[in-house]
């Protein structure tokens, strides 16, 4: 049996329709994607789960008195639907320790930067390509990592360097990274996954 997968969004889901293509492609190591669910209604994440005839779901934070209670409510909704895999695809809510407890080295994250350079709290959508444009960095890229307590802490699963160039904006920037890097090296990590190729040993991910 493949494993289930479920991608969360609150956006647009340009990640998803990466992982949609890449699983039309035979590409995602026999997972499957159960289910798409958004933090918010009207997401076109959602739009693009409907043209590929995945189901979606929304779960709106606003429903919730507090990001603890919205985890607690995910966590049961992902596990009545035999979730195996979680990944983290433009979704803008912290969840609590809850889901990590429920799914240990079972929910990936793409951050659109070079972990552990501009990471972090505050550092989200173009604020990651600001700060990397502001300091001057020749390089930037994507990583692909376990989610741990610690915001973009948890153990790198794999990392794509993009380079910058002198005429960038943080528009270009995040345009490119997510064509070169992250749309790339999401659904490769999802596929190890997949194929019970990744396990952890401390903080290092080991890829057999």
């Amino acid at each position: 049996m493949g494993k289930r997968i479920a991608v969360l969004v609150s956006g647009g889901g340009t990640n998803l329709q990466a992982l949609i293509d890449a699983q039309q492609r035979g590409e995602l190591g026999g997972g499957e994607i159960a289910a798409v669910i958004s933090s918010k209604a009207g997401a076109y994440a959602l739009e693009r789960a409907a043209n590929a005839g995945i189901p979606g779901y929304v779960l709106p934070r606003k429903n919730f008195e507090s990001n603890q209670a919205m985890t607690i409510a995910l966590v049961d909704m992902m596990k009545d639907m035999k979730i195996d895999l979680v990944v983290l695809a433009g979704c803008m809510i912290i969840f609590t320790q809850e889901i990590i407890d429920a799914y240990p080295n079972a929910i990936i994250n793409v951050h659109p930067a070079l972990i552990p350079s501009f990471c972090g709290q505050g550092f989200y959508g173009l604020h990651v390509h600001e700060a990397a444009l502001a300091y001057g960095v020749k390089l930037s890229g994507a990583t692909v990592h376990f989610v741990s307590a610690e915001c973009d802490g948890g153990p790198i699963i794999a990392q794509k360097a993009v380079e910058v160039r002198h005429d960038d904006t943080p528009e270009t920037l995040q345009q490119r990274i997510m064509e070169e890097a992250e749309w790339k090296i999401l659904p490769e990590a999802v596929r190890m996954f997949c194929e019970d190729r990744i396990s952890v040993e401390g903080r290092m991910v080991v890829i057999k």
